[in-house]
């Protein structure tokens, strides 16, 4: 399975560098694509190079899905499997010479998009304000600058609406200030840039951290770790799984879960559909319409508590 393992290397990277996915996608991907090769070499009785995959059938990809099934994968998990397999090949077929596979006609399961959950207003404020003072002992050279940077950095994701990663990849030059220019320019998925306007809560926030910063040079990560290095995303998570516990807060309190409660608050306060999709950069309009489910759930929630008739 060298071959094969190569080949699929040679796709998580493209995916990667020339696509710009994110590592989340990137990691989920290169499982789907073990758990495919592997399926492949009980179903061909040896190990696949790339003249097997070229000799591929819709009927052998179905099997995949079959078996991926008995195994107890849900819908969604074989929906993304799919997805993965279908690039790998399209991949290969671009850059390999690979026959393309008639893909056009195999349907993968059906996937109900979860509703967004987001946080309440308070909750949402709390974790902006308060998640920096939980920190874990030995773990920080300087605790101060950790607290600022974490307090910062969920301030941005709420007020702004951004994804984890889009707020990782900013540097030092990036950084909305007080005095600095309205917005906040944004990289996106798929190299898309979108420009988000920046609460002065979120201006502020940031300029606290950086001023414990000393004076970093432009070209420096805007949100380090311990090293110095860029911060990593998992170490944002760990900060926001640990206030959540010793706050009481849902399980469901994320670094995601701010960008969601952005866009629910904004729909909630009147925000145009339209323009959430532009602050959020979804390239459809059906991706932010989820909002909309979220708004509803919460009428119907406020209804079942107040009517006298809801019990």
């Amino acid at each position: 399975m060298a071959e094969a393992r190569a080949l699929a290397a040679g796709y998580l990277d493209w995916l990667a560098r020339e696509r710009r996915a994110s590592p989340h996608t990137v990691e989920a991907y290169g499982l789907d694509l073990r758990d495919f090769l592997g399926f492949l070499t009980g179903h061909l009785g040896e190990e696949p190079d790339l003249a097997a995959l070229g000799a591929l059938r819709p009927a052998d990809l179905r099997a995949f899905l079959a078996a991926r099934a008995r195994d107890g994968a849900g819908n969604a998990t074989r929906a993304r499997q799919l997805a993965a397999i279908r690039g790998f090949l399209r991949y290969l077929a671009k850059t390999a010479g690979l026959a393309p596979l008639a893909l056009a006609n195999i349907r993968g399961p059906r996937t109900k998009p979860p509703v967004p959950r987001a946080l309440t207003p308070d909750q949402a404020k709390e974790v902006a304000a308060h998640t920096g003072s939980i920190h874990q002992p030995g773990h920080a050279e300087h605790p101060a600058e950790q607290a600022a940077r974490d307090v910062a950095l969920f301030t941005l994701l709420y007020g702004c609406g951004l994804r984890i990663a889009e707020a990782l990849a900013l540097n030092v030059r990036d950084a909305p200030r007080p005095g600095s220019q309205a917005a906040l320019r944004v990289l996106g998925k798929g190299g898309k840039e979108r420009l988000v306007p920046v609460l002065p809560a979120v201006r502020q926030a940031i300029a606290e951290y950086l001023a414990l910063r000393g004076d970093p040079p432009p070209e420096a990560p805007l949100f380090r770790g311990a090293r110095g290095a860029r911060l990593d995303p998992a170490v944002a998570q760990r900060a926001m799984r640990q206030y959540r516990r010793l706050a009481g807060l849902p399980e469901h309190a994320t670094p995601h879960a701010l960008r969601h409660s952005f866009a629910t608050h904004l729909l909630g306060g009147g925000a145009d559909l339209r323009a959430i999709q532009e602050l959020l950069g979804h390239a459809s309009l059906s991706t932010t319409q989820r909002y909309t489910r979220v708004d509803a759930a919460a009428l119907l929630e406020t209804w079942r508590r107040a009517h006298p008739r809801a019990g």
